[in-house]
């Protein structure tokens, strides 16, 4: 979506700046878009990583699904669903000179090159992270110890109503495990928070609420930067 001012529409081919694109969320990210990253133009900080299986909003049928692979996505704005780079009082974009692949290629009113993209030459974390950055093995205990996959069959166990008190321990195990992996990437290796989301995703307890399952966590085990509602994708 342009910058510019507002200007009259060509019926049919060209742009209104409606937004409405920037208010259904920021676009995943594919390989074409990482010199946009690696250059420096875009932080780290506006991005999420939607793990494996994990359900995410599917442009093409408007709906959520679980993602076939682990995918980076520009996150929402507070507890909305619109693209932090959307500037809603101009109808603009904050980014428009560094904008990614699949906001130039949207056309609401032909969205055939949008479509053929969707899904194909997606990055993952390590694409855009230093081979030497000592964050990769952190990432690599994250996901063995807090599998999305145990994740996504413990809800559909529960949600069969199966030996709810067992899977319900061993989903708060998961829980307890994902918030200290993160606690020690904060405090022992200098994470900084802003950039949380794309390294470990959401928090599991977040993740769960999407599923309308919650965990008893101890006050105490739930650090101050977490907010009692999931962060939109």
């Amino acid at each position: 979506m342009s910058r510019t001012k507002k200007q009259k529409r060509i019926p049919g081919d060209s742009c209104i700046r409606c937004g409405t694109c920037c208010l259904k969320g920021g676009p995943i990210l594919h390989h074409e878009d990482k010199k946009i990253i690696l250059a420096g133009h875009i932080g780290h900080q506006n991005l999420v990583t939607i793990r494996k299986g994990e359900l995410a909003y599917n442009p093409v049928n408007e709906k959520l699904e679980p993602v076939a692979r682990e995918l980076i996505k520009v996150r929402g704005k507070g507890k909305d669903w619109t693209c932090c780079f959307y500037d809603d009082k101009e109808s603009a974009c904050k980014i428009y000179k560094y904008r990614f692949l699949e906001c130039r290629l949207l056309k609401c009113w032909d969205t055939s090159e949008f479509i053929s993209i969707i899904g194909k030459n997606t990055i993952i974390r390590a694409d855009i992270i230093n081979f030497n950055d000592p964050i990769l093995k952190v990432i690599e205990t994250h996901e063995k110890e807090c599998p999305y996959n145990m994740v996504k069959n413990l809800i559909f166990i529960l949600s069969e109503g199966k030996d709810k008190t067992e899977n319900f321990a061993k989903l708060t195990e998961l829980v307890r495990k994902d918030l200290t992996i993160r606690s020690y990437a904060i405090s022992e290796l200098g994470l900084q928070e802003a950039f949380e989301l794309f390294i470990f995703g959401r928090p599991l307890f977040e993740v769960l609420s999407t599923h309308g399952l919650s965990v008893r966590i101890p006050p105490d085990s739930l650090p101050k930067r977490y907010s009692t509602e999931p962060e939109p994708l």
